[in-house]
């Protein structure tokens, strides 16, 4: 009996281990729910976004949704998750650059839309709503915060150094970052190109470089 639900066991894990992997008809098919998810967030927002809809947009069922995801908070965590994994590859890829490099590669990556666009930033601002109530999602989001605060403490202890710690500059440099990009979401007043060139000056004075004057006039162009 136990070698009989040993095996069960094993069917069911690889049953779902196929409907993760990406060349599989699983795998497809849950990008196809992700990426229906993607578009009901961006055009009606998560709380109005019912499993309906994200099955009707992935041409399926909603109870054929429910094969691959366990419900709308387990789409919303997975994708989370694919987006923050995507910050993170294109950190670790300016990592081995110089400090005044990565500063320009990440008001780049950021605020002009090199690896993030600007609906995925509006994706990770829903996310962050609904991490208030929602704990997963909470320490989903508490690992991605902390992973970038390291990756930019890293940046200030190779750098001349300016006010403060590194520690202390990474938390600043993290505070301008989340709201200069929430800001200029949500005000029209305030172009990108502007709060990209804030946020470069800003973490080029915290770092101890002398600001830039021909990065700031390419960034105003």
């Amino acid at each position: 009996m136990a070698l009989v639900n040993k095996k069960i066991e094993n069917n069911i894990k690889k049953r779902d281990e196929n409907k993760r992997l990406p060349g599989t008809l699983g795998g497809k098919r849950r990008q196809l729910i992700l990426a229906a998810f993607h578009e009901c967030i961006i055009d009606q927002g998560y709380a109005k976004t019912t499993l309906r809809d994200v099955a009707k947009g992935a041409g399926m069922t909603a109870s054929h949704l429910l094969y691959y995801f366990s419900g709308k908070d387990a789409i919303l965590e997975q994708f989370f998750e694919d987006v923050s994994q995507t910050i993170v590859e294109r950190l670790e890829s300016f990592a081995p650059e110089a400090p005044d490099r990565q500063i320009d590669l990440l008001a780049e990556l950021f605020f002009a839309g090199k690896g993030i666009t600007r609906s995925e930033i509006g994706f990770m601002l829903e996310c962050f709503g609904v991490a208030v109530h929602d704990k997963h999602l909470r320490n989903h989001k508490k690992k991605l915060d902390r992973y970038c605060k390291n990756y930019m403490k890293d940046l200030f202890l190779r750098a001349p150094g300016g006010r403060g710690t590194p520690e202390d500059a990474a938390e600043i440099g993290y505070s301008l970052l989340v709201g200069l990009r929430t800001a200029a979401y949500f005000d029209p007043q305030l172009k990108l190109s502007r709060a990209q060139r804030l946020f470069h000056d800003e973490l080029t004075i915290l770092a101890g470089f002398s600001p830039d004057r021909d990065a700031n006039k390419r960034i105003r162009e």
